[in-house]
């Protein structure tokens, strides 16, 4: 271990560190050197430290970015581009991310849209289809689930898929819903 340097800590404080964000959830390496930097330790501390832990098999990029796939998809509804977005900001290579993302085939992103929007869909009112301002009110629908699903990470061709079958399930008039060039 080395002594306290000029940069802000020891590899023993370093690792503390590390270890106290480890027990919250998987982090990414790059994660883990952001945070040492903040707390003001050197590059070469941080890097051996880090060295360590991936050894002991306690920081593997590859682990986290397969778990956050996995989990923000589930629970949180991600599609497959907001979640590369998260493993790119948190550091997760280009290739480890496009092998995480492959776990997600585009039948289960579908699947999961579609519950999204079933959950959604329960706390939303459908226009009478009779009432002069119908198609203009199920539009509004439309914008607001589709949107919902684009914040999410799902492309527009599926959310509008995905909105247009769930309409259709209501018994909404979907006969001039053409997706999204009628919008």
């Amino acid at each position: 271990m080395q002594q306290r340097d000029d940069g802000g800590g020891t590899e023993a404080q370093a690792k503390d560190v590390c270890l106290r964000l480890l027990t919250d959830r998987a982090r990414s390496r790059h994660e883990l050197e952001t945070n040492l930097a903040k707390k003001g330790f050197t590059a070469e501390i941080a890097d051996a430290v880090l060295d360590r832990l991936e050894k002991a098999k306690l920081v593997d990029d590859e682990s986290f970015a397969q778990q956050w796939v996995q989990s923000r998809h589930k629970y949180s509804g991600k599609g497959k581009r907001a979640l590369s977005m998260e493993l790119r900001n948190k550091g997760v290579s280009n290739e480890l991310a496009v092998n995480a993302l492959d776990l997600i085939d585009s039948e289960d992103e579908r699947q999961r849209a579609a519950e999204l929007v079933r959950k959604r869909f329960r706390t939303l009112h459908l226009p009478d289809p009779d009432g002069p301002d119908a198609r203009a009110e199920r539009d509004k629908v439309v914008r607001k689930l589709v949107g919902m699903l684009a914040r999410r990470g799902y492309s527009q061709g599926m959310a509008f898929a995905v909105v247009k079958e769930q309409l259709d399930r209501a018994g909404a008039d979907t006969e001039d819903f053409d997706g999204p060039d009628s919008m």
